[in-house]
């Protein structure tokens, strides 16, 4: 099987947000031919889209195509609207999250959802999880980064680990309003230059908030949240060594939330094993183990791996390290049952290899 736990998905429209809540700063999305999209901050271009953003038909077909039996979906960070009035978030997010809901429940065998929360105001962030999961049936939720100047251990985040904990949610970590956008040059379209945010900046924020999670102590007082950070833990794994130094040499700074060395809660931390790379991907077997890393493409943006699972079966691993990574650790992530989905992952693979079924 392979079960892809890093894939975006966005609805085919949604209102004029500037009109809706009476201010700007919101992405709106403006069709511009079959199949393609063009998504917009205000006035200024953000990215260029198509259709297997909002499509399921179209992503099932890619999946097909690439022997994919299950896409774990969650929104794109930049609607999160963390910087937003907590209630105009608040709408938006339950917007988004009966979005994914439908998808799901259209297709219940291949799609698993994660919703999205208003971060800045946990108490209802917490509300709309235990709405999430209760009520809609997504797994838990994706998070991003950092909130504003609030790392996530920070106290107000509280109400929402306390209820993940109690919910035994899955928590999906993303980068996002990466570091130094603000003061990065950029190109006469918008685009940054270099792309330096998304190949320098979106590895950092990933450490960062893994950091958080150890050093703030979340890891210990709610054991029963399962995290998993996007983009192999960004820098976090390959910088172990001088955050662990850190820790040792200045407690003062490092150590006022738990005594417990960073490098200790590698068996607490899921990693999807988007990394591009067949030597990271060793290295993060070494720092960790294939229990801990799941397949994640960020279907379907380009920096994504465009061929799911290429890099886990182009190397030299064992049938058992494999299929843990391509779906094993992805099931007990989202503490689901393989079972569940077994029949359509045979009809799709039957599909992709011709078969008359």
């Amino acid at each position: 099987m392979k079960i892809d736990v890093h894939c975006h998905i966005l609805p085919s429209d949604w209102p004029d947000l500037a009109e809706r809540y009476g201010y700007g700063g919101w992405i709106r999305l403006e069709h511009t031919g079959t199949g393609c999209a063009n998504m917009w901050k205000d006035d200024v271009f953000f990215r260029a889209v198509e259709s297997d953003l909002w499509d399921p038909d179209r992503r099932l077909q890619d999946c097909g195509k690439h022997r994919v039996d299950v896409q774990v979906l969650s929104t794109v960070p930049v609607m999160f609207g963390y910087w937003a009035e907590p209630k105009d978030a608040l709408d938006l997010a339950r917007f988004l999250n009966e979005h994914i809901a439908g998808c799901v429940a259209r297709y219940p065998k291949r799609f698993i959802g994660l919703g999205t929360v208003p971060m800045q105001a946990p108490e209802l962030a917490a509300r709309e999880l235990e709405r999430c999961v209760t009520e809609l049936g997504l797994a838990g939720i994706e998070v991003g980064s950092h909130v504003g100047a609030r790392n996530l251990h920070d106290d107000s985040f509280e109400p929402l680990w306390a209820a993940a904990d109690e919910l035994g949610a899955a928590v999906f970590v993303h980068p996002w309003d990466m570091m130094g956008m603000d003061t990065m040059p950029r190109m006469p379209n918008g685009d940054w230059h270099l792309w330096l945010p998304w190949l320098v900046s979106m590895p950092a924020e990933t450490a960062r908030a893994a950091c958080s999670l150890t050093m703030g102590g979340v890891l210990d007082r709610y054991p029963n949240i399962r995290f998993l950070m996007a983009h192999g833990g960004g820098a976090f794994l390959a910088t172990m060594g001088r955050i662990k130094h850190g820790f040792d040499v200045r407690p003062d700074l490092c150590q006022t939330h738990t005594k417990n060395p960073p490098d200790s809660y590698l068996d607490r931390l899921y990693f999807d094993a988007l990394v591009h790379d067949p030597d990271a991907l060793e290295f993060m077997l070494k720092k960790t183990t294939a229990n801990r890393l799941a397949l994640g493409t960020d279907y379907p943006f380009p920096l994504g791996e465009l061929a799911p699972g290429t890099l886990v079966e182009s190397m030299d691993l064992t049938p058992e390290v494999k299929e843990r990574i391509l779906s094993g650790t992805a099931l007990e992530w989202l503490g689901r049952d393989r079972a569940d989905f077994e029949t359509d992952a045979s009809l799709a693979h039957s599909r992709w290899l011709g078969c008359s079924v």
